[in-house]
């Protein structure tokens, strides 16, 4: 019984830490995926003025609030 009790409330912590919620942030359409763990951001704003293109591209993946991953562009 103690063991079943242990292992849901494993479960429940993984599930928490791991299911991301997506946000929508206002900077031209950028969604921005949230666990406790990790986050994964998949970029669309507007670009700076002085730059050639109209719109910055791309994903950024942090885990623990390291960049992994960054294809912004």
């Amino acid at each position: 019984m103690k063991k079943r009790i242990v292992l849901a409330i494993c479960v429940i912590l993984v599930i928490i830490l791991l299911v991301p919620i997506p946000m929508r942030l206002k900077d031209g359409g950028t969604v921005k995926y949230q666990a406790l763990l990790y986050s994964v951001s998949k970029v669309h704003r507007l670009a700076p003025l002085e730059s050639e293109k109209e719109y910055e591209e791309g994903m950024i993946i942090n885990i623990l609030g390291i960049d992994i991953y960054n294809d912004v562009q």
